[in-house]
């Protein structure tokens, strides 16, 4: 029988975002980053595996979660990326974390603002790649002009259980590892978020931000950011992962200045939500080295 999963950390409004954290006392910060079409709670299991070196706060980016809509409707990674520096700017430097498009998001944030950012561990990190895949198209399809729109729409009559299967049967390896209240939960969230008016306009926003950093060229390209990155990272991919490429990990270590890679057997897209345990492990690591002045080294 599988173990009952823990309630969902408590969350308050913090500026324009609204932010989970896990109880303070513990001796570091952390900040946890969701991805597209995702929300805070993807953290929960992560940052219950950490509460005891890092005091988590995980946001939901503006206009997922419980965050309304930015006012100027700007969902781009430069937008999201400002939520992030402003919650960093209140709870003072931290470890950073991110999940696909908050992977992204993360490495944004921790090139412009490297004051803010104690270490950085990127859990399949949306980063450029132009090489055909059926998760990426997907996202560019939502992107396109009245197409996504289109299919927002149609999406809805969808009954919300079969759009949570499908949902965890492309960012999960094994989806029938979901615990059964994680499902309902997610079920009942979504048919929340259906009853919103921003919903469709943050999710189709969101996914025109990461769809233009893949075409995004100079300076300002995430991998040359990533480059520029001078907090020690850590790099963890799902080697059954359907969106992002797990050959990225050749790509990110040749490009981060201080780098462990972590490859996991039958893992998806959320090693974070998978493996909590594992990742843990990873992070305690980094955190252990951060600390003590040590770079982490490629593996």
């Amino acid at each position: 029988m599988k173990q009952q999963p823990i309630p969902h950390w408590p969350g308050r409004m913090v500026g324009p975002v609204y932010v989970r954290s896990t109880p303070e006392g513990a001796p570091e910060k952390a900040v946890f980053v969701h991805g597209l079409a995702g929300s805070a709670t993807n953290w929960t299991d992560l940052m219950d595996e950490l509460k005891d070196v890092v005091t988590g706060y995980a946001l939901d980016l503006p206009g997922a979660g419980y965050s309304p809509a930015p006012a100027d409707g700007d969902y781009s990674v430069d937008a999201h990326a400002r939520a992030v520096i402003g919650l960093l700017e209140e709870v003072g430097p931290a470890h950073l974390f991110g999940n696909s498009l908050g992977g992204a998001v993360a490495v944004r944030v921790a090139a412009l603002r490297p004051d803010l950012v104690r270490s950085l561990t990127l859990v399949s990190p949306a980063l450029p790649d132009l090489l055909p895949r059926y998760g990426p198209a997907r996202v560019a399809a939502a992107a396109t002009p009245r197409i996504g729109e289109w299919v927002a729409g149609k999406l809805t009559l969808v009954p919300a259980a079969q759009r949570v299967n499908a949902t965890f049967a492309m960012v999960w390896a094994d989806a029938g590892r979901v615990h059964p209240d994680r499902f309902n939960e997610a079920i009942e969230e979504l048919r929340r978020r259906d009853a919103l008016s921003h919903t469709a306009v943050s999710m189709i926003g969101s996914a025109r931000g990461i769809v233009a950093e893949y075409f995004r060229r100079g300076a300002d390209n995430l991998w040359s950011q990533a480059a520029r990155v001078v907090a020690p990272t850590l790099v963890i991919y799902g080697k059954l992962d359907r969106l992002v490429r797990p050959a990225m990990a050749a790509k990110a270590g040749r490009t981060f200045r201080q780098v462990r890679l972590v490859l996991l057997p039958r893992v998806g897209h959320v090693a974070q939500m998978e493996r909590p345990d594992v990742v843990a492990a990873e992070a305690r690591r980094l955190i252990g080295e951060t600390r003590l002045g040590n770079a982490p080294l490629a593996s």
